[in-house]
């Protein structure tokens, strides 16, 4: 186990289509096993392998309410209605974007062992598949974005909300 370097937006690697991976061995259970180590040290909820530098469709996700889970060549589905939300990336640091994104996703995948998975879920869970997936296929959040902001507009923008609460008189 080891950390990776995680790429930044402007990495032409970053927007190449990731190759399936044709067999589960020990090389991707490792591979899995830094995906994990490195997204924790970076304080993500999900990394995806060409985040890593490596085009394989391999993705890793900790939603910090009990969903870890490695997911090795995804197939989504999506449904249900729009929702919008912000997002950030470990690939476009100090950045956040408003990006609309379906509410429910089904995806069928193998996990670190090569056994067949399948999963549906309409929570947090489902916003960070379908971003980790979109890395998949070279694309980052920014491009489905409708806004994005620098930490220093979200910082500004969260004061005027707390300032305007404390001028009605409301608790944080």
């Amino acid at each position: 186990m080891a950390l990776r370097q995680v790429r930044i937006d402007g990495d032409p690697l970053l927007r190449k289509k990731s190759r399936e991976v044709k067999e589960v061995n020990d090389h991707i259970r490792e591979l899995i096993d830094d995906l994990f180590d490195t997204m924790y040290e970076e304080e993500g909820v999900g990394i995806a392998a060409p985040q890593v530098g490596v085009l394989r469709r391999i993705f890793v996700v900790d939603d910090r309410e009990g969903n870890k889970l490695a997911l090795i060549n995804p197939q989504l589905e999506t449904s249900g209605e729009e929702q919008e939300a912000m997002e950030a990336c470990l690939s476009v640091p100090n950045m956040q974007g408003v990006v609309t994104r379906k509410a429910k996703v089904k995806v069928s995948y193998l996990d670190e062992n090569g056994e067949e998975q399948s999963l549906e879920t309409d929570t947090f869970l489902a916003r960070i598949i379908q971003h980790e997936n979109d890395h998949l296929d070279g694309v980052l959040y920014t491009d489905r974005a409708s806004k994005v902001y620098t930490m220093e507009e979200i910082e500004a923008m969260e004061k005027e909300q707390e300032k305007q609460r404390e001028e009605r008189g409301e608790n944080s």
